[in-house]
């Protein structure tokens, strides 16, 4: 039975049959994942997931509807000042975004696999979001005169941080492939009290935080903290890598390949 017809045999049981198979067909956790992410915010794509399947939509089709909500908060952002209202709705599209976004790949692995096209797209789109937010952010708070221009430097730091973290997972990942170094999850033991100390870190709890921008004072204090503790954990995160990267055995080239200065081939 191709895996097509595993799907449609799946589906053919109803929502929460498909659900169910979702749940059996999950990947792993990653021991870093955040609480928030790891225990609500699959669930959430489970659902969504098993939506999508019985709509007959694609992993590609829900990468796009999970752009269109992220991007959506990201414009409101910038386009109205800053009020409750605003900021429960900048949160609820983040929030569903994200959502969608752990649905994609669920959805992918339901119908037998992702394609590296579909993959690209997910990151790619992981990739501008990343940035776009904390940059909307400054964008709508400078244009509404909110606040103090010197704590732009906070949104604009922020930007930068995500940017250099989110590369910084993605190469990390690709050259442990490449050492036959692959992290892999922890079957239970203490996995979940990381989960909980990493919860600052977590890219769902920014999207909930949101939520408290009619109370600017609060929202600037739990968006500082949020910068502050995502940028500790990328210096401790780059001492880890490059410590563990400089302990990987090194690979021999094929013959005619050679390095230039600066690592390009």
């Amino acid at each position: 039975m191709t895996a097509i017809d595993q799907h449609v045999e799946r589906a053919a049981g109803g929502y929460w049959a498909t659900v169910r198979a979702l749940s059996a067909g999950q990947k792993t956790a990653a021991r870093s994942a955040p609480a928030y992410s790891r225990y609500i915010n699959r669930r959430l794509g489970r659902l969504l997931a098993a939506a999508a399947i019985r709509a007959g939509l694609g992993p590609n089709a829900v990468t796009a509807i999970s752009a269109a909500f992220t991007f959506a908060g990201i414009a409101l952002l910038m386009l109205y000042p800053p009020s409750a209202v605003l900021g429960i709705g900048v949160a609820v599209c983040l929030a569903a975004g994200y959502a969608f976004d752990s649905a994609d790949g669920q959805v992918a692995r339901m119908r037998g696999g992702g394609s590296p096209a579909g993959e690209w797209l997910d990151h790619m789109v992981d990739a501008v979001k990343t940035s776009a937010m904390p940059l909307a952010l400054a964008v709508g708070l400078y244009r509404f005169d909110a606040v103090d221009r010197w704590w732009l430097v906070v949104p604009l730091g922020a930007a930068m941080v995500s940017a250099v973290l989110f590369f910084g997972m993605i190469l990390t990942e690709q050259l442990r492939r490449q050492a036959d170094r692959v992290s892999v999850a922890e079957p239970g033991g203490r996995s979940w009290i990381r989960s909980v100390l990493v919860i600052p870190m977590d890219y769902g709890v920014l999207c909930l935080s949101f939520a408290s921008y009619g109370l600017l004072p609060l929202f600037l204090t739990v968006y500082t903290l949020i910068f502050a503790a995502t940028a500790g954990f990328l210096v401790l995160a780059s001492v880890k890598w490059f410590r563990e990267l400089s302990a990987a055995p090194l690979r021999s080239r094929p013959a005619g390949q050679h390095v230039m200065q600066g690592g390009r081939p």
